[in-house]
């Protein structure tokens, strides 16, 4: 299971850091990332992680400001957001990805920002 926390209301320009715990899955065998869904928007890519950390890769709209990063030793992976536009506004979920493919998800934290 995956558990997302640390969303919240935040005015433009700020910053938030999500968390993403996990449990019962070989957490350090996954590649992890994190993906946003706006109202009436589909859920698109924001960001992930190798599992051993050592390659990250982010989405042009959050590039210079996202930064993911993961704990193995505490099976979790981070979303440092800085400098937050309101178009930033969305449900955020971390997934874990298995074989190629996303297969695992979280439930999803809002983050809104205001103008």
């Amino acid at each position: 299971q995956l558990q997302a926390s640390g969303g919240g209301l935040v005015q433009a320009g700020g910053s938030l850091r999500l968390s993403c715990a996990a449990s019962g899955l070989p957490f350090t065998t996954y590649n992890l990332g994190w993906f946003r869904q706006a109202p009436g928007k589909e859920r698109v890519f924001v960001a992930s992680i190798t599992y051993s950390g050592g390659s990250t890769y982010s989405a042009d709209s959050v590039k210079g400001r996202f930064t993911i990063s993961r704990d193995n030793a505490k099976n979790t992976v981070y979303l440092q957001m800085n400098s937050l536009k309101p178009e930033d506004t969305a449900v955020y979920y971390c997934a874990a990805q298995f074989g190629g493919v996303w297969s695992f998800w979280g439930q999803g934290t809002q983050v809104t920002v205001s103008s």
